[in-house]
C-alpha cells in the first residue's frame, strides 16, 4: 500500500502531480501488486469535492482497477477533536499527527507493507520494483523501518502490522512532540537500533513549501557526498585468491577488483582500518561493471567494532545490511553523542555458489569532522 495524506495548501495542491508521477512510475506488473490510498484530510466541503472530481476525472481507470482508493476521514467525537493548540505550528503537527494515524489505521489490513508519501512528491522510475527487491533481501532480518529518501516522512516502508501500533504511538503524543521526532524515535520500541537508510534516494520533493510549513518544519538539506575517500586499511580474506589478484585490490579506489571463484557459506573479505573512523556512508559492488555477472548471489555487510591485534580482528560486529541485486549503498548511523568509531568493515557469504565472485569495489565516506585524537 502507497500511503498519502493531502491536506488544502495555499500555495495549490500538488496531489494530482504526485499521482501523475506515482503511477506513470510504474509498470503495468507493478501496479497489480500496490494498491495507492489518498486520505483527504481537510475538512472544507468545497475543497473535499474538488479533489475528489479531479482525481476521478484524471484516475478513472486505476479506480475501476482498484489501484486508487480515497477517503476522508475525521476524529468526529474524540476528545483529541477539541484539544487546543498553544501555536500554528503546534496546529500544524497536531493535525498532521492526527492525519498520519488515520491513514494508518485505514491501511492497517490492505497489504502486506506500507509505504507513506506526502502530497508532493516525484517518484524514480520503478520504485516499486527496487523496493521490492530490498525487502525480499531483508526479509531474513528483523526491522521496522526502510528508508528510501532523504525526506522526512515520505519514502518510510513498515509493516503494515505495525500501523496500529504507530496510529497509538502519535495519538498518544499528540502534544508537544513532533510528528517527525515520534517517526525517527518509533523503531526503537521494537528494537531495531539504527535507522535504515537505502541509497540512492527514490523520492524527492516537488513544489514548494507554504510559508507556514517553511516556518514549522524548517526544510533539512540532503546529504551531499562527494569522492569517496577510503581511509588507510588491510583488507583480509579466507576465499582462494586466484593468481596474483590481492584482496586489497576490491578497497583501492581504482579499475582493479577482487577476483576468486565458489565462495561457500560464511566466507569473508574484511577491511580492518588503521584507526578506528567514523564512517558515514558505505558502497559495496560486486560483479562486472558491464552486466553485474557473477555478483554475489546472496551476501550482507557487517560492521566491526573494538580492534584486537595479533591477528588483529574486530571483536564485535552487527548487521548494516544484506547486499541487494549484488550491490550495498547504505547511510551509517550513530547515537547521539556516541564515541564510538568503526574498526571494521566484513563483506560476509550468506550462501555457498557455485561459479566466479567479483568484488568490484568497496567505497567508504569519513566523517570530516573527524579528526584523530
Amino acid at each position: 500500500t502507497v500511503g498519502i495524506s493531502s491536506v488544502q495548501r495555499p500555495q495549490g495542491s500538488y496531489l494530482l502531480d504526485t499521482l501523475q508521477s506515482l503511477f506513470q512510475a510504474s509498470s503495468e506488473a507493478e501496479l497489480e501488486t500496490m494498491v495507492v490510498l489518498v486520505h483527504l484530510s481537510d475538512p472544507d466541503p468545497e475543497w473535499l469535492g474538488q479533489a475528489v472530481a479531479n482525481i476521478s476525472d484524471l484516475f478513472e481507470p486505476h479506480i475501476e482497477a482498484r489501484e486508487l482508493l480515497v477517503i476522508h476521514g475525521l476524529l468526529d467525537g474524540s476528545p483529541l477533536r477539541n484539544v487546543n493548540q498553544s501555536s500554528p505550528c503546534e496546529e500544524l503537527d497536531f493535525r498532521q499527527k492526527v492525519d498520519y494515524a488515520l491513514l494508518m489505521n485505514f491501511a492497517s489490513n490492505l497489504s502486506d507493507y506500507f509505504l507513506l508519501m506526502d502530497d508532493n512528491v516525484q517518484c524514480t522510475l520503478y520504485f516499486v520494483s527496487s523496493i521490492y527487491w530490498a525487502l525480499s533481501a531483508w526479509k531474513e532480518y528483523p526491522w521496522v523501518i526502510v528508508e528510501f529518501s532523504n525526506l522526512r516522512f515520505s519514502g518510510k516502508v513498515f509493516h503494515s502490522g505495525d500501523l496500529s501500533r504507530l496510529a497509538s504511538f502519535f495519538l498518544l503524543f499528540h502534544e508537544h512532540t513532533s510528528a517527525h521526532l515520534l517517526l525517527s524515535r518509533f523503531h526503537l520500541l521494537l528494537a531495531q537500533n539504527s535507522p535504515i537508510h537505502l541509497s540512492p534516494s527514490m523520492f524527492y520533493h516537488m513544489g514548494n513549501y507554504s510559508e507556514l510549513e517553511a516556518t514549522c518544519f524548517p526544510v533539512e538539506k540532503d546529504k551531499v557526498f562527494g569522492e569517496p575517500d577510503n581511509p588507510t586499511a588491510i583488507v583480509l580474506t579466507d576465499m582462494v585468491s586466484m593468481l596474483n589478484i590481492i584482496p586489497l585490490y576490491a578497497y583501492v579506489l581504482n579499475e582493479e577488483s577482487y577476483t576468486t571463484l565458489d565462495p561457500i557459506e560464511g566466507n569473508h573479505l574484511t577491511v580492518i582500518l588503521d584507526r578506528p573512523q567514523k564512517i558515514l556512508r558505505i558502497v559495496v559492488l560486486t560483479g562486472t561493471e558491464e552486466n553485474g555477472m557473477y555478483h554475489l548471489q546472496k551476501g550482507r555487510v557487517l560492521l566491526g567494532y573494538d580492534i584486537m591485534d595479533q591477528p588483529k580482528h574486530c571483536v564485535r560486529y552487527s548487521l548494516l545490511g544484506p547486499l541487494v541485486g549484488g550491490n550495498l549503498d547504505q547511510r551509517v548511523f550513530y547515537d547521539e553523542d556516541s564515541m564510538e568509531k568503526l574498526s571494521c568493515i566484513r563483506l560476509e557469504v550468506s550462501a555457498s555458489q557455485e561459479h566466479w565472485l567479483v568484488i568490484r569495489q568497496i567505497k567508504v565516506w569519513t566523517d570530516p569532522e573527524d579528526e584523530e585524537s
